[in-house]
């Protein structure tokens, strides 16, 4: 952990008995906590982060369990032109290099390499998926992905469900194709030295209490009563910026409970299950790092690989929708069987002898998640911006899920944070 992340951590674990009441409490200490807490800081407002977890970056997370790190959530500053990510890692003086994928990428079928006629025809599935989604016409109904794509035939509907399952980390059925189009593009960029080390050296010098999961807020006075195990602290306002899966599971009990329409609007977004399973290999089998072997035999077991990334001795699956689900129900030794025996079909029997432990932060199963990031579903692609709407000039959402075209980044998460502190910093406190 960066030396940015131990001052914020000093703060302390514990709320103090009688703390002095800060003008806004913020929940939650990714990127959107963060930033809205530094903003409201640079206002001159007084700020106090409660975070659930005892780490700080939320769904932006650089795992070093195995030895070598690796973003075990959020990879790549995407649309790097106008993601604030790109200013802030220049301010620290971190380098964000273009995205490059590896040396080569190998499609297989079953663990075996899939023939050239086949792997042809992937290729030039792809544009005609694209041109379809970006052109279609959704003004009267916004249709699912699967529903626009519908006609693709038996060839081309694996390749749309392969698109789908590892970029939005969903099922197309459950997508919802205008919200998608919404989607904003652009340049991607990477933290070599890891995406969640740089979000978490942002936060020095803020007020971050750490291990404390909120499980009550109370907006009904004058004042936001924010309640932990540790106790309950008030402010003038509150920004929650929890995943939407964690505000679905009721896992924060709101007194009165959220008006009816930012309850619709949370019922009309989903949680994807994006995930990346970590395997330690010091064997390299002559594999060039950042190589991708690439398993798209099946619809149900689709699974990207990345070999040695940065020539480091692991390798990363990349999974998404209902197989991802299946395997952080299962849990870490589930996966690890499976993996290694896809891989040992791909690379050799020999593989198995050199694989090592797993790391698998199942973002589906995480209780302070619920889900790598929000994804909404078809007829509610409207949802994102009820849900950002104020509630009672006290509350407010903030995060990913609320972020428009910037949803599902923690880019868009860190704008969404952002102006969710604009709009509390014009309170009178």
């Amino acid at each position: 952990m960066g030396s940015g992340a131990l001052a914020a951590n000093l703060a302390g674990d514990l709320l103090p008995a009688r703390a002095a009441e800060p003008d806004v409490i913020v929940i939650g200490a990714g990127a959107a906590g963060i930033a809205a807490a530094k903003q409201l800081r640079a206002a001159g407002r007084s700020v106090i982060v409660l975070e659930a977890r005892g780490r700080l970056g939320g769904r932006t997370f650089t795992d070093s369990s195995l030895g070598p790190p690796y973003d075990a959530g959020a990879m790549f500053i995407h649309w790097a032109e106008r993601n604030p990510w790109t200013e802030i890692a220049r301010e620290l003086s971190v380098a964000t290099p273009n995205e490059s994928w590896g040396s080569s990428f190998q499609l297989f079928q079953s663990g075996n390499p899939m023939p050239a006629g086949d792997r042809a025809r992937r290729r030039g599935a792809f544009g005609e998926i694209d041109r379809r989604l970006d052109n279609a016409d959704l003004e009267a109904r916004d249709l699912s992905v699967a529903e626009v794509l519908s006609d693709l035939g038996p060839d081309l509907a694996p390749v749309a469900a392969s698109g789908m399952l590892l970029s939005i980390g969903e099922e197309s059925a459950r997508i919802s194709a205008r919200d998608y189009q919404r989607l904003w593009a652009g340049e991607d960029y990477v933290v070599p030295s890891g995406y969640g080390n740089l979000v978490a050296r942002y936060a020095e010098g803020l007020d971050i209490r750490l291990n404390q999961p909120v499980t009550a807020i109370d907006w009904s006075g004058s004042r936001v009563a924010v309640t932990t195990a540790a106790g309950t602290l008030r402010a003038r306002a509150c920004i929650v910026t929890v995943p939407v899966g964690v505000l679905k599971a009721g896992a924060i009990r709101f007194t009165p409970q959220l008006p009816a329409r930012t309850r619709d609007a949370l019922a009309g977004i989903g949680m994807g299950a994006l995930t990346k399973i970590a395997l330690k290999v010091d064997e390299r089998f002559g594999i060039a790092p950042g190589t991708t072997y690439f398993e798209a035999g099946a619809a149900t077991r689709l699974i990207s690989f990345d070999l040695f990334p940065g020539d480091q001795g692991i390798v990363i699956g990349y999974c998404g929708g209902d197989f991802a689900r299946d395997l952080s129900t299962a849990g870490p030794d589930v996966a690890r069987e499976q993996i290694v025996d896809l891989l040992a079909a791909m690379i050799g029997g020999e593989f198995r002898k050199a694989a090592g432990p797993v790391s698998f932060p199942a973002w589906w199963t995480d209780p302070f998640s619920h889900g790598s990031y929000s994804v909404c579903m078809p007829g509610h692609a409207g949802a994102r911006d009820i849900l950002a709407e104020p509630v009672g000039g006290k509350l407010w959402l903030a995060g990913e899920a609320t972020a428009g075209g910037g949803a599902m980044t923690a880019g868009g998460a860190t704008l969404a944070g952002r102006t969710a502190a604009a709009a509390v910093a014009r309170l009178k406190v």
